[in-house]
């Protein structure tokens, strides 16, 4: 797929790419979201179903064997599966946070030699940048890597790593010169296999229950230099850099998952009946409709609006990807809740799929940076006179 110049709005190419998705998550997704989410599972039959069509991973240029699809149509494949299941949105998603530093700034060695099988399907990638202590602070992070010969040694654990122990590869941020701040943090490409590598516990947590989110310890791992992403010492930038890209992403996954509530609402109410008619009838419940179809627009105009600037790298990417990830998660967080209120008391039970979705919602507020950050990210881009409309 080809980038755009000024328009945003999905061509005709998109609108058949969201066609064939939709299809796909309607047909082999969707059916194993509630049981992804009870059993705590990664959804390995919705994984097989998202890489024969080749929706697992479609930011992969094509030069290494992907779809290469644009900022957009991701958002869009995005968007579609987190509407049917939020966990299986993360495949694409967390594929593209872990990768997008391999476009930024690896080495076309590098890239060779992890795009084809991501592409493909055979491998996946997470993002390591969190710890125990530095979460919003990513740049307190302690995780180090000591220079051996050729070679880095990396001792270190991450934390809340989403899909540690399926992915087979790894975009590890770490500390290369403790004397330098940010500017002493370089980033690797660590694999499954290095001899070092283990994992932790799936956390127990809230939602995306069928994504799962572990510790990756790493203990005396030896890496060979050509790992290494970009140049020693730019790690920090080229993580904050990748941040504005992908929170476009999971401005789509809260679209997605506010649209599958919105759907479900919709349907129930018109058939539920009370005091003699559906209770769609009823005004109270109308405005209530009302105010969630015009939220959820407005988070998908901006979603896409930001998806435009981040294919072709606007100056203003950073201020924009702030605003869609943050309105987007805060507008499905409240309808997902909405809708659960508009079933009632069965919207409160696991027999009806709003009250996952609204679990799963509010993980959106908070990875990627929690809306305080982005907030934060937004009043400097302001001060700092970006952007000009």
């Amino acid at each position: 797929m080809s980038a755009f110049d000024e328009i945003y709005s999905p061509t005709e190419e998109h609108q058949a790419f969201r066609a064939a998705v939709r299809e796909v998550c309607a047909d082999k997704v969707a059916p194993h979201a509630a049981e992804a989410d009870e059993l705590s599972e990664f959804p390995k039959a919705s994984f097989e179903a998202l890489r024969a069509a080749d929706f697992h991973a479609p930011h992969v240029p094509e030069e290494y064997g992907g779809v290469g699809g644009d900022a957009l149509a991701v958002a869009i494949v995005i968007e579609e599966i987190a509407r049917a299941c939020a966990s299986s949105s993360l495949i694409p998603a967390v594929n593209k946070l872990a990768s997008v530093p391999w476009l930024l700034v690896g080495s076309e060695e590098l890239k060779q030699r992890y795009f084809p099988p991501m592409a493909t399907g055979e491998a996946m990638a997470s993002y390591c940048l969190s710890e125990a202590d530095a979460g919003s602070d990513a740049a307190g992070m302690t995780t180090r890597a000591v220079r051996e010969g050729e070679d880095w040694v990396l001792n270190g654990t991450k934390r809340w790593i989403t899909n540690a122990g399926v992915s087979d590869f790894y975009t590890v941020f770490a500390v290369t010169d403790p004397f330098a701040a940010t500017r002493g943090i370089s980033a690797f490409v660590v694999e499954k296999g290095d001899e070092g590598v283990s994992f932790g516990a799936p956390e127990k947590k809230l939602g995306i229950k069928g994504s799962p989110t572990r510790e990756v310890y790493l203990d005396q791992v030896r890496i060979p230099g050509d790992r290494m992403i970009g140049e020693e010492g730019t790690g920090f930038g080229t993580a904050m850099k990748t941040l504005d890209h992908t929170r476009v992403t999971i401005a789509a996954q809260a679209v997605g998952i506010a649209q599958g509530a919105l759907d479900y609402a919709l349907g129930y109410v018109a058939e539920r009946k009370q005091f003699g008619k559906a209770i769609a009838e009823f005004q109270g419940l109308q405005f209530m409709l009302a105010d969630m179809g015009m939220k959820l627009e407005a988070a998908r105009q901006l979603t896409y609006a930001a998806a435009a600037k981040s294919e072709r790298t606007d100056a203003d990417l950073t201020y924009f990807g702030a605003a869609a990830k943050c309105f987007a998660s805060d507008v499905a967080m409240e309808i997902t809740t909405d809708a659960v209120q508009l079933l009632g008391g069965y919207g409160y039970t696991k027999d009806y799929p709003v009250e996952r979705m609204m679990r799963d919602a509010k993980i959106t507020q908070i990875y990627e940076g929690t809306n305080q950050v982005q907030r934060i990210v937004m009043a400097r881009q302001l001060l700092a006179g970006l952007p000009r409309v």
